[in-house]
């Protein structure tokens, strides 16, 4: 039996805008919480499942990403990996990663690709066996990360590394639901684009019965997301920027976000 028959995944509300992600395989009883925004939901979280927490992996040292960590930690002894770059900022990592490191957490093999720009810390995790990414704060649906301790070129590279190395079939999830409000502004960038347009309803529709819009796809996010179509040349066109590079072009439209 293929690992990814044997995998369940449970995403739930934390803080306002947070989601956090319990990873599960049903024959080893291994389960990997992503990021700790608040220990009370992840307990929930476990309670409600029935599901033993084993490994807990950290996207970045932001607090609403780790605030719950010493907690969550204290109570289910499981073992935390996280950024290198961090060491000093999050208490209680047993393991830490640089980019390209590979960690095992049970029958996961896990790998740690390193996203900075958002944070110079920043690791997106990837298992390519089930095909599942998370992408902290790095990648969301058609949005990205606000960049915070790098820049804008830090950021684009980054981007591009998610570009190279995950599939289009890769599953993405990622640290808050700021999808609809990414909608409204990538239209504002690429207004023709078909599938811009698709998912714009999509969005709309499942935040309108409550539902989450995570988790979304590689492909999905190629299509219609313009952070990580500054390379296309219609996304050149739209802006009127023909010519430049796909870093100016990057620049140019999460310069226009910080300023919505």
């Amino acid at each position: 039996m293929a690992l990814s028959d044997t995998t369940e995944i449970h995403q739930f509300p934390c803080l306002d805008d947070n989601y956090g992600v319990l990873l599960h395989d049903t024959e080893s009883g291994t389960t990997i919480a992503i990021d700790v925004p608040h220990a009370g939901a992840y307990e929930q979280a476990l309670q409600d499942t029935g599901w033993t927490l084993t490994h807990i992996l950290i996207t970045h040292h932001h607090w609403d990403h780790v605030q719950g960590l010493g907690e969550l930690k204290k109570k289910t002894g499981a073992t935390v990996i996280g950024p290198e770059r961090s060491r000093q900022k999050i208490a209680g990592m047993d393991r830490t990663v640089e980019d390209g490191d590979d960690v095992l957490c049970g029958p996961y093999e896990v790998k740690a690709i390193a996203t900075p720009g958002h944070t110079l810390d920043q690791i997106s995790w990837h298992i390519p066996s089930i095909g599942v990414a998370h992408t902290g704060d790095t990648l969301f649906s058609l949005g990205c990360g606000r960049v915070f301790e790098g820049d804008k070129e830090m950021m684009w590279s980054s981007l591009s590394k998610l570009l190279r190395l995950l599939p289009d079939e890769t599953v993405i999830y990622a640290g808050h639901e700021y999808t609809e409000a990414n909608a409204r502004f990538s239209l504002t960038i690429e207004p023709d684009n078909p599938a811009l347009q698709a998912r714009a309803r999509e969005v709309a529709d499942l935040r309108a019965a409550g539902k989450p819009t995570l988790p979304t796809t590689m492909a999905a996010e190629k299509a219609a997301n313009p952070f990580l179509r500054a390379g296309e040349p219609s996304v050149a066109k739209a802006l009127g920027m023909e010519g430049k590079s796909a870093t100016e072009i990057f620049t140019e439209i999460r310069t226009r976000k910080d300023n919505a």
